[in-house]
Formats: structure tokens, sequence, C-alpha cells
């Protein structure tokens, strides 16, 4: 399988991040990508290539333009009024009940209020190198989305930061675009057929599912914890089915705590069937690899040789696949749970 991989991710390396509460060491970190890629290479069969440059055009196709333009200049701004900020995170957010009963919220002119206008939380901070991390995390799935358009049977993309996450208008939860959205928007656009997204983090992707949500266009699927007690808590309840045009394109799977493997494959089952219902010209796969039984910020229990039978079992869906990182914390076990997930494949 050809693998699309850069050392442009780290370049984004936060010191901390501020979760429960507290600040502590970043669970998402430059030592994912290097764990995936020594059990890859270890593993053998895949065939490394770098990214292609892809302008923000692809970008602002899928998220509000001013979304790119902040995180472009954010560092640098805030430096100025705060010199030696080395990891910058807001501290006020722009809720709507902010302003209720008055006109909408503007963006505010100040970088400490811009932050808390583009950001959703507090786990994910911009250093200085986030912007050129984040736009080469879109080159590569762009790129393993073009190998498999130009006839790949399947390409993955080992993305860092994640994307799954960041929504229209906003970045968080560890991503500040949204890989697996623009992925699966330039594929629609370039051969007119509908693509489906299946997402099997362990934390609902509510930025893919907001993106697409009034689509028909785009299939979204997802596997995850269930918000009642997991992140984002918000959204990815089973009675989200999609508005207008996308009205029974979207497709919630919440799960129970300590769900194993049997127990996970026979919803990953029924997911596939749904994706096959609405025959799709090409999948996007939102491979995260946290809903492993010792992962740090994950309740289930699957098992490396689950993963494997995961990624069997997508592959018998026969469509030409693009499969991107996601989530995945617990590096001891990283590599070998992408690599048994992609060699099953």
């Amino acid at each position: 399988m050809k693998v699309v991989d850069s050392d442009t991710h780290r370049l984004h390396s936060p010191l901390a991040e501020v979760e429960g509460g507290a600040a502590q060491s970043p669970r998402e970190h430059p030592g994912r990508v290097d764990a995936i890629r020594d059990a890859l290479k270890a593993a053998g069969g895949h065939d490394f290539v770098a990214p292609r440059h892809w302008g923000v055009e692809h970008i602002d196709a899928v998220h509000h333009p001013g979304l790119a333009r902040f995180l472009e200049g954010a560092w640098l701004q805030f430096n100025e009024r705060h010199p030696g900020t080395r990891d910058v995170v807001p501290d006020v957010f722009a809720m709507g009940g902010l302003r209720a009963g008055m006109t909408p919220a503007a963006e505010p002119q100040a970088i400490e209020g811009r932050l808390g206008y583009w950001c959703f939380e507090t786990t994910t901070p911009i250093t200085e190198g986030t912007y050129a991390a984040a736009r080469g995390s879109v080159d590569i799935a762009l790129t393993a989305t073009a190998l498999v358009l130009d006839g790949e049977r399947a390409a993955y993309g080992l993305c860092r930061p994640p994307g799954h996450h960041a929504t229209h208008a906003l970045y968080g939860g560890y991503c500040f675009f949204n890989n697996a959205a623009i992925a699966a928007h330039h594929a629609a656009a370039v051969t007119g057929l509908r693509v489906a997204v299946l997402d099997v983090d362990f934390h609902h992707g509510n930025g893919t599912q907001q993106i697409f949500y009034d689509r028909g266009d785009v299939h979204y699927v997802s596997l995850h914890g269930d918000p009642a007690r997991a992140y984002p808590f918000t959204v990815g309840f089973a009675d989200e089915v999609g508005v207008g045009r996308g009205r029974g394109f979207n497709d919630n799977h919440p799960l129970p705590a300590r769900t194993d493997d049997d127990s996970y494959l026979k919803v990953l089952e029924r997911a596939c069937q749904q994706i096959a219902a609405q025959r799709p010209g090409l999948l996007v796969v939102s491979l995260g690899l946290d809903t492993y039984e010792l992962d740090p910020i994950c309740d289930l229990a699957l098992t490396t040789k689950g993963f494997a039978r995961c990624g069997a079992l997508v592959a018998a869906l026969g469509l030409p696949t693009v499969v991107l990182q996601e989530g995945g914390y617990y590096v001891g076990a990283l590599g070998a749970n992408a690599a048994a997930w992609l060699s099953a494949f």
C-alpha cells in the first residue's frame, strides 16, 4: 500500500495541553507518527511517498476562509502582545449566550478574543509551526486521495495533526483542518460520485458530521463512544440523521463502555452495510486507533487482533479507499495496531 507521510508534522509540538482543568503533557505529539512509521516499515509491503503541495483553496472549499487566515497568523500576533509565549490557548470563548437577544457577534479585534472565536476547547494549543504542520497534514490527505483517484486500490495518509473534530469554522480536539472532509469533498467534486466517510475513532467526528450534515453527496458513518459520557459530549447521537438533502446520509453508532472485538465487529458490519446500500464510488476512512483497550482517553476494549478483523471487514466493501490517520494515544501499541489494520486491509 502507498503510505503518504512527511516530517512537517514535527513543526507542531506543544509542551502542554489543558484537560480536566489542569496542564499536562500532550497526548497528541510527534512520537505518534514515529511509532506508526516504524511499525509499517518493519511490517514491509508499504511504499512510502512524499506529499504534493496543495493550495489553500482546497481548505477554503470546506472551511470558512477566515479559519485558515486566522491560523496562519495567530501565533505571531499573540506573541507581538505576549512575547515569549510558546503554546497559545484561548482564555475566553465566543459562546452564543454572551450576546443572546442582541445582534450576532462579529469576529473580535484583539487576538485574545479571536482565539476563542475560532476555537472551541482548551486541548489544542497553537505553536509557532502549527499552521505549517496543519497545511502539511492536508497535503498528505489530498495526495493519498489523488493516488486512489488515479487508480490505486487504496492509500494511507499518515496525517498529523488529525482532523475530524475541526468544523466548518472552528478548530479543536487536536484538529485544525478537517483532513477527511477536505479529502471527501475533493473526491466528490472531481468524480461527481457519492463518497462515504467511515469514522472509527473513539471520539465522534463532530466536525466531519457538521460539514456534511446537509449534503447528500457525502455519507458520514461513525462508530464511537456514546457522547452521553464521551467527548465531544453534545454531538454524535443516533438520532442525528442529516437535514435537507443530507437527510438519511448521516449514521451514528454510539457504543457502550467496554465494547470488545466481537461486539464492535457486529456494529461495524452494520455500518458497512449502510455504506454499501448508498453505493458510493469511494470510501474515506478516518482511522482512529484510540478504541484500543489500553488507550488513556478511551473506555472501549479493542485488541490488536480486533483491529486486523476490522481492516479485513472494511476491505470486503471492495471500494477504492483512502485511509487517513486520526487518533490513537497509547503509543506503546499504536504502531502495531496501525500495521494490523492496514495489513489486514
